[in-house]
């Protein structure tokens, strides 16, 4: 198994690997570690290249692949077991990193004031979307909840993530916060990612470290997807 340095360090931009795998079919490489996301809880998957001698090679996608992150590369691939540098685009992820984190603050705030669960998201740079079990979602909440996520942004609050076996996990009250657990059985750690005094839930992806870093944000929409499910969309300030 690969050393999967994003779920520890968000902020690693480049990082050394040794290839250990090669996937003609999909035309990509696994590494002994990684700092590329693969994608996943409505997150998407990071973009960058890998560097190995003189030559370069763009990483156009990565993904999970049979527990493993595979990176798929645009051109012809290199060889098996040799070294490369690997090196993410940032701009890219910093832009998700600030929008992830941004989901998490509005999914806190509907949780602690409203007790609404998310049934849905989704989520591009700078911008993203969450379904609720809100039965009734109209612009004056909506007005409200745009101006408790902001202070929540202001506040500042520092966003600490831990690795922890699965049974001392889900000893945490409201760990999984989506109406359906997603979590396989199988899956032994559980990663969390805490809002320190607003937010902790069970997540896979990649955040800033301090709230204040997602900016300004804007609800410029929302919409009803039924009874009880409401759609809320945000937007960052670049």
């Amino acid at each position: 198994m690969e050393e999967l340095l994003f779920q520890k360090d968000s902020y690693l931009k480049a990082f050394e690997g040794v290839i250990t795998g090669i996937d003609a079919e999909e035309n990509g490489i696994f590494l002994d570690r990684t700092a590329f996301f693969p994608g996943g809880g409505g997150q998407p998957h990071d973009t960058g290249t890998l560097i190995q001698a003189e030559k370069s090679y763009t990483v156009v996608r990565a993904k999970w692949k049979n527990g493993q992150v595979l990176h798929c590369i645009d051109g012809e691939l290199p060889t098996l077991g040799a070294q490369v540098n690997g090196q993410i685009n940032w701009e890219n992820r910093y832009k998700l990193m600030r929008t992830h984190t941004a989901m998490h603050i509005l999914c806190g705030v509907v949780w602690r004031d409203y007790k609404a669960q998310v049934t849905g998201g989704n989520m591009d740079p700078l911008q993203g979307r969450m379904d609720f079990e809100f039965e009734n979602l109209d612009g004056e909440l909506v007005r409200e909840i745009e101006r408790k996520i902001n202070a929540e942004v202001e506040a500042g609050r520092q966003v600490r993530v831990e690795i922890l076996p699965r049974e001392e996990a889900f000893q945490i009250p409201d760990l999984i916060r989506t109406k359906i657990n997603l979590l396989p059985e199988g899956i032994t750690h559980i990663r969390t990612v805490e809002i320190e005094g607003l937010d902790l839930q069970a997540d896979g992806g990649t955040h800033v470290a301090d709230t204040g870093e997602v900016g300004k944000l804007r609800i410029p929409e929302y919409k009803s997807k039924g009874k009880i499910n409401k759609r809320i969309y945000v937007v960052l300030e670049e």
